[in-house]
C-alpha cells in the first residue's frame, strides 16, 4: 500500500560491460599462501531487462543476480559469456543447485495463495469463484464495501484523458487480506499501481506510534487520573488530497463504470505519496489545534492543559496511521476538534476496547482506577484457527500443558526431520502470531518464543510440536492481563549503595543532562524499576547465554526483552554483566522518551540483579576488567551509574534483593496475575 512492489521478470534482452569490468587477466589472483582464487565481483556489468508490466530498464548485475540467479545463469550460458570474470565464479554453483533453488521458490508460493488456512483471491473473478465454492459472499461483500468507501477518490472524466496536461496514467488493483484479530474478517483494499509513477524525493510513508509509547500512555492516564477515548478515521488516506496528477481506467470492481476514465483526486492507497500525504494532512490539523509532535516518538502528540482544579498536565494523542487514542481530562473535547476535519468510523468515538489487537479495559484495583491490557481475544481467534487446522489432520492440542514448552526440551538439540514447503510457512505464521502476542500482553511466553524464533529459516518437526505446545499452554491459561498500576513499588531504598564522592573523582563528566527541546515536565512523578538476569551458557550447542529484563514505571510493566547474547561468555559474571549493559541501554532510551513526553521522573532507576560480583564491579570504582568487550560494557554501565550518583548522591544497583524482591514479585503475582517470573 506504500508503493513497494516485487518486480516480475519477463525476459533478459541484452547485456553490457563498461571499462570498469575486470579483464580475463585480472580475474584470478594468488593468495599469500600460494593458492589461486577467482575475484568475486560483478562490477562493470549490467543487463537490459523487460518486466511483466512491459517496462524495460538496465539493472546492475550485482542486484539482478540476487533476485534472479537461475534466469541470469541460463542467459549467460545461452549467449556464451559464462566464462567472463563476472560470471565464472558463481554460475557453476547456481546451475548445480538449480533444482534446490526452484523448490524453495515454489514452497513460498503458498503464502501468496492462503492465509490462516483460507484461500486468498487474486481478482474479482477469483473472489466470486471462492465464494461460490464456500457457499457464501464474504469476499464479494468485502469488495462492494471497499468500492463504496473508496469511490470519493475517483472523479469521472468525460473527455479524452490524453488531453489532460501533466497527468499520468496509472492502473489500480485489489489487495485481498484476512484480519485475524477481527474473527477472520475478509478485507479488500483498492490500491493504485504506484510503481508506475516517479519516486518522490521526500518521505513516502506514514509512521506509527510504538507499542511501549502506548503502554506509557495507559500508565500516564492512571497516574494523572485522566480519561481515554479511541476512534478510527474512516478511509484515512482518502481524506487527504492526492499529491500527484494521475488518472486511471476503471476495472471490473467498478461494475457499471468499467472501462471509463477517472481522475484520482484523493491519496489512494498504493500511490507512492499516499502515506505521507495523509500523515501530513493529519499532522497539520493536530498542529492547528495546539498539539506538538514529540521528538522521541513523532506519533505521540502532546498539548499542555489544565484540570478544573488548576493542576497542570499534558493531553496526548497517540496515532497509529488511522487509529487515534486521546488521553485527557476531557478527551471528548479533543475528539470533537479532530472530527472537524476527519470522519470517524461509525461517526463516533468510545472507550478503548481494542488497540493494535490488544484488549484494553478500565478497572478499579485496590482503590486505584487503572488500565489493563491483554491479548485474550487475539489469541482466542488464533487458537481456534490452529485447532481447526489440526482437526483436519486428525490431531489436537495437548490438554496438560503446564509450561510454555516442555521443561526438559532444548530446541538446539532437536534432531527431528526438517519441515518442508507449506509447513515452514505455517511455522513462520505461528511465530508471527506469538511474537505479536508478547507485545500486547503475553510476557510469560517471551523466552520460549524468542528461542523458537531462531529456527524460522529451517524449523524441524520438534520445533513445530513445541510451538503448538505454547498454544496449548495459552489455551490452558488464557486470561493473563497486564495492569498499568500507577502506585510506587514497595522497595526499600536503604539496600542501595551510596558512594558519590568516589564516582565523582573517576567520572567527572558524567551527568544526567536533559535533552534539547525537552518540554517542561507536568503531571505527577514516576519511578523506574528494572529486573535483569542472564542464563549463563544456556544454549547447549553454542554455549551462548540469554539476556532477559523487564522495566517497570511505578508498578506498570513497560519494556521487556529476551534475546540471545552475541558472545560466548566463560563465566556467570560475564553473561550477567552483558545483560546489565543491555538493561541499562533500555533504561537510558526509556528515560529519554519519558522526558520528551513531559513526564517528571523521580530520581534514578532502581536496577535489581542477583549477582554479587556484578554489583561490586558496578559500584566499586576501583574495580577493573580485562576483557575488551566486557570492559566496554563495564564503562558503559558505570557511566550511567555515575550519572545517577552525581545527580542524586546514590546509585541504585543492588544484589540484596531477597526480601523486597520477593515481596514485590509476590504482590505483582497476586495483584496482576502475572504467574511465576524467572528473573
Amino acid at each position: 500500500q506504500d508503493g513497494h512492489r516485487q518486480m516480475l521478470l519477463d525476459e533478459i534482452i541484452d547485456h553490457k560491460e563498461d571499462p570498469s569490468a575486470l579483464s580475463d587477466s585480472e580475474a584470478r589472483y594468488t593468495t599469500q599462501t600460494g593458492f589461486p582464487r577467482s575475484r568475486h565481483t560483478t562490477v562493470g556489468w549490467s543487463v537490459l531487462v523487460r518486466w511483466k508490466d512491459g517496462s524495460c530498464n538496465w539493472v546492475a548485475l550485482k542486484d539482478f543476480k540476487e533476485s534472479y540467479p537461475i534466469q541470469l545463469a541460463e542467459y549467460a550460458i545461452r549467449v556464451g559469456i559464462q566464462h567472463k570474470p563476472a560470471f565464472i565464479w558463481w554460475i557453476p554453483y547456481t546451475i548445480k543447485k538449480r533444482q534446490s533453488i526452484i523448490s524453495k521458490l515454489k514452497s513460498k508460493y503458498w503464502l501468496r495463495t492462503h492465509k490462516y488456512g483460507h484461500e486468498i483471491p487474486k481478482s474479482v473473478a477469483d473472489a466470486k469463484r471462492i465464494d461460490t465454492e464456500n457457499k457464501n459472499t464474504l469476499w464479494q461483500d468485502a469488495i462492494a464495501l471497499e468500492m463504496k468507501n473508496v469511490r470519493i477518490a475517483f472523479e469521472l472524466y468525460n473527455g479524452d484523458p490524453l488531453n489532460l496536461q501533466g497527468y499520468k496514467s496509472v492502473g489500480t488493483h485489489l489487495i485481498f487480506d484476512i484480519k485475524l484479530g477481527e474473527n477472520f474478517r475478509r478485507k479488500v483494499r483498492c490500491v493504485g499501481d504506484g510503481h508506475r509513477t516517479a519516486t518522490p524525493s521526500s518521505v513516502t510513508y506514514s509512521s506509527v506510534v510504538s507499542r511501549d509509547s502506548v503502554r506509557i500512555g495507559l500508565l500516564i492516564a492512571a497516574l494523572n487520573e485522566l480519561d481515554i477515548k479511541c476512534a478510527d478515521i474512516q478511509n484515512a488516506y482518502l481524506t487527504a488530497p492526492c499529491a500527484e496528477k494521475l488518472y486511471t481506467w476503471a476495472g471490473p470492481e467498478f461494475e457499471n463504470d468499467e472501462g471509463k476514465p477517472f481522475i484520482i483526486v484523493r491519496a489512494l492507497y498504493g500511490l507512492r505519496s499516499a502515506g505521507a500525504s495523509f500523515r501530513a494532512f493529519l499532522a497539520e490539523h493536530l498542529d492547528e489545534i495546539g498539539f506538538r509532535s514529540s521528538v522521541a516518538d513523532p506519533d505521540v502528540w502532546l498539548r499542555p492543559a489544565l484540570k478544573p482544579d488548576g493542576e497542570e498536565y499534558y493531553e496526548y494523542a497517540l496515532i497509529y496511521v488511522d487509529d487515534i487514542m486521546v488521553i485527557s481530562n476531557d478527551p471528548n473535547l479533543v475528539m470533537k476538534q479532530i472530527k472537524e476535519k476527519f470522519k470517524f468510523k461509525g461517526d463516533k468515538w468510545a472507550d478503548p476496547q481494542t488497540y493494535l489487537g490488544a484488549n484494553i479495559d478500565s478497572k478499579v484495583h485496590i482503590g486505584t482506577r487503572l488500565w489493563t491490557m491483554s491479548s485474550k481475544e487475539y489469541l482466542k481467534a488464533a487458537i481456534a484457527e490452529v485447532e481447526l487446522k489440526l482437526s483436519k489432520e486428525g490431531r489436537r492440542l495437548c490438554t496438560n500443558a503446564k509450561t510454555p514448552i516442555a521443561s526438559n526440551y532444548k530446541p538446539e538439540l532437536d534432531d527431528t526431520t526438517e519441515l518442508k514447503g507449506e509447513d515452514i510457512t505455517y511455522y513462520q505464521e505461528l511465530i508471527g502470531i506469538l511474537r505479536w502476542s508478547t507485545e500486547i500482553g503475553r510476557v510469560d511466553i517471551l523466552l520460549e518464543v524468542s528461542l523458537l524464533s531462531s529456527y524460522q529459516a529451517s524449523p524441524r518437526i520438534g520445533h513445530m510440536e513445541q510451538l503448538l505446545h505454547i498454544f496449548a499452554f495459552i489455551k490452558a491459561k488464557p486470561k493473563l492481563t497486564l495492569y498499568f498500576d500507577p502506585n510506587i513499588p514497595p522497595i526499600d531504598s536503604s539496600i542501595f549503595k551510596m558512594n558519590a564522592d568516589e564516582f565523582k573523582e573517576y567520572y567527572r563528566d558524567a551527568e544526567d543532562n536533559n535533552p534539547p527541546r525537552m518540554p517542561t515536565p507536568k503531571g505527577r512523578n514516576i519511578k523506574i524499576t528494572a529486573f535483569v538476569d542472564a542464563s549463563h551458557g544456556a544454549n547447549k550447542i553454542t554455549r551462548r547465554s540469554h539476556t532477559g529484563y523487564i522495566i517497570f514505571i511505578n508498578r506498570a510493566p513497560i519494556l521487556w526483552y529476551s534475546k540471545r547474547q552475541n558472545t560466548v561468555e566463560t563465566s556467570t559474571f560475564s553473561s550477567e554483566f552483558i545483560a546489565l549493559k543491555a538493561c541499562m541501554e533500555g533504561i537510558t532510551s526509556l528515560r529519554y522518551k519519558l522526558k520528551m513526553f513531559g513526564v517528571a521522573i523521580d530520581g534514578p532507576a532502581d536496577v535489581l540483579c542477583d549477582n554479587q560480583s556484578v554489583v561490586n564491579n558496578t559500584t566499586n570504582v576501583e574495580s577493573k576488567l580485562n576483557k575488551k568487550h566486557n570492559s566496554l560494557a563495564f564503562h558503559a554501565v558505570r557511566w550511567a551509574v555515575a550519572a545517577n550518583i552525581l545527580r542524586l548522591g546514590k546509585v541504585h544497583t543492588s544484589d540484596n534483593i531477597t526480601d523486597p524482591y520477593t515481596k514485590l514479585l509476590s504482590s505483582y503475582e497476586r495483584d496482576h496475575h502475572f504467574g511465576n517470573w524467572t528473573y
